[in-house]
């Protein structure tokens, strides 16, 4: 067998693999929320900046508009955001959180500290090695997108 196609040796296969462990990691937490793990991405994107265009959060998140605006009209339907026809460009959809939508922050505030407790014994990701790791992802996405 050829060493390069082993499973062990990809490193797309470990991102694969932590990035679903993690979804799976938060789905208690986000369900107590009453959100989804890309509902919750949403949701940040809109606690940092609140009424942004569905092209900006999509680009934010490195999705396609038509992946974000079927999410957005669930979580609008939940109360969560309400989606706008901008009055200046009625082409843009501009979405901002409900009240209910600001009011999650706070319950959410309390989802990084228990992923970062449940991660604690994890000795390659300590708090003085996660910006090199944060630096390494970011090299990896701007290099891939």
């Amino acid at each position: 067998m050829n060493a390069k196609l082993r499973l062990d040796n990809q490193l797309c296969f470990r991102f694969y693999t932590v990035s679903r462990l993690l979804t799976q990691a938060y789905t208690p937490l986000l369900s107590e929320l009453g959100l989804t793990y890309p509902q919750y991405l949403v949701m940040m994107v809109l606690w940092e900046k609140d009424s942004q265009p569905v092209n900006d959060i999509a680009q934010r998140l490195y999705l396609e508009t038509n992946t974000v605006t079927p999410l957005l009209k669930r979580m609008e339907a939940e109360g969560l955001v309400e989606r706008l026809r901008d009055a200046a460009d009625g082409r843009k959809v501009i979405v901002r959180l409900t009240a209910a939508g600001k009011e999650l922050e706070a319950r959410a505030a309390s989802v990084p500290e228990w992923l970062a407790g449940a991660l604690s014994p994890c000795r390659s990701l300590s708090p003085d090695k996660a910006p090199a790791i944060y630096a390494a992802c970011d090299d990896i996405i701007a290099t891939l997108k």
